[in-house]
């Protein structure tokens, strides 16, 4: 048995922090997820959170742990594993597609900041971002998981602390959230807040499970494995627990924006702000560039060269497509990718609990 004394605290962080990365791309660092998904429902917002709290720490773990499990299979299919042979199949042709749709919101996420904050001509900050992210994958795997795992914890307890203070400083206006629910409404992701927080769920773990079980396929323990998508899931829905309550008690001022969460952070300094800008561009080039690695790497064209000129045409699509307006693309095609993304869940719950099943009847008929 694996011991399980013997594991780096280090690559635990390291790989809480490679989670991370995955959720906070330009919707989820921007505010227009968390508006979106959580603050539109007023008070209701806090019960998708335990939801979600819930479905982060049990699909993370389950995630990370596959991974691991069958880190010495190169042909691992996470799809057809959980879905079966024809699901798995569509599935794993299916992601990609998504992900080549959520691309260009976080191509676009980088010229609406640039454009809001700094003044950059919308174009040119996206095609900026999308260079970078060419760059990236170009450079292989290993390299960008270092970089990446090194941002994400970086970037999410910046974004704790813009909402912990504006939390702070706007505390006394909580009573009157409730009167900003209808002006909130009009940004909701689906008529009801527990379908919401199911949405949320399937969004983010339909698109990332690839990159999930390829995390945990790079630990040297199980626990590592586990421990890391506990901590990583755990930052992550405390930064959209502080953030939401900070935007619910600036509803008025935040319900139209595009980056609700810079409008925080200007409001307390602007040089806060400033720091926000540069930090929240970082956050949406590490998700860009998970994206990228996960699309890049289901296709092969005629080696190495083959491939770097399939990375470019892709570079072109997402650029283009990210010259659309981000806050449409975000309420667009993140419920859409939410929505494929719940046969996908019920197929890891059943899967994960005949697994459980099948080992306790091994164990008690081991026993008896």
């Amino acid at each position: 048995m694996e011991s399980r004394r013997k594991y780096k605290k280090s690559s635990v962080i390291k790989i809480a922090g490679a989670f991370i990365v995955w959720v906070i791309g330009s919707g989820f660092a921007t505010g227009q997820e968390i508006l979106q998904f959580f603050t539109s429902y007023g008070y209701w917002s806090y019960g998708i959170i335990l939801v979600n709290m819930a479905g982060f720490l049990f699909l993370g773990r389950v995630l990370l742990k596959i991974g691991y499990d069958h880190r010495a299979d190169d042909s691992f299919n996470h799809f057809k594993y959980f879905c079966g042979e024809k699901l798995g199949t569509f599935y794993t042709w299916l992601i990609p597609i998504i992900l080549l749709s959520v691309m260009p919101v976080l191509i676009s996420g980088a010229g609406a900041t640039l454009n809001e904050y700094y003044g950059v001509k919308h174009w040119l900050g996206s095609a900026i971002m999308t260079g970078l992210v060419l760059i990236a994958y170009l450079i292989g795997f290993e390299r960008l998981m270092k970089i990446v795992s090194t941002l994400g914890s970086s970037i999410i307890v910046f974004i704790l602390v813009v909402g912990a203070i504006s939390m702070i400083q706007n505390w006394g206006d909580f009573e009157d959230a409730a009167g900003y629910e209808e002006l909130l409404g009009a940004s909701q992701a689906s008529p009801h807040w527990f379908f919401s927080a199911i949405l949320y769920l399937s969004l983010i773990f339909i698109s990332g499970s690839t990159y999930f079980s390829k995390i945990g396929m790079t630990a040297k323990k199980r626990q590592e494995a586990i421990y890391g998508a506990s901590i990583g899931s755990v930052a992550v829905i405390l930064t959209i627990a502080i953030i939401n309550t900070a935007m619910i008690l600036s509803a008025k001022q935040i319900a139209t924006l595009s980056i609700p969460v810079l409008y925080l952070a200007k409001s307390i300094s602007l040089l806060l702000g400033s720091v926000f800008s540069i930090f929240l561009i970082l956050g949406m080039f590490s998700s860009c560039s998970a994206m990228m690695w996960t699309v890049c790497n289901r296709f092969s064209f005629g080696g190495k060269r083959g491939n770097q000129l399939f990375a470019v045409l892709v570079a072109v699509f997402v650029f283009v497509m990210g010259l659309l307006p981000f806050s449409d693309l975000v309420a667009t095609l993140y419920p859409l990718v939410g929505y494929a993304g719940l046969v996908f869940l019920l197929c890891v719950l059943v899967k994960t609990f005949q697994s459980g099943y099948e080992k306790f009847r091994r164990k008690k008929q081991a026993d008896s």
